[in-house]
């Protein structure tokens, strides 16, 4: 049972990632203007799309 929790978790960050974070206008002006490690810690940190991926990864833990 826990394992088919832990797919459809990743199944549904997957999707999110897929969706919203590919192709991304912000971070490609982020990462060219900025650099890529400032481009991934706004997307970690001050997306609303990355918060949640971060909930994703805590339930997974």
């Amino acid at each position: 049972m826990k394992d088919l929790r832990r797919r459809e978790l990743i199944e549904n960050a997957e999707s999110i990632i897929v969706q919203y974070c590919e192709g991304c206008f912000l971070h490609i002006q982020l990462k060219q203007e900025s650099g890529r490690r400032f481009a991934h810690r706004f997307c970690i940190s001050q997306c609303t799309v990355g918060e949640k991926l971060k909930e994703y990864g805590k339930k997974l833990s």
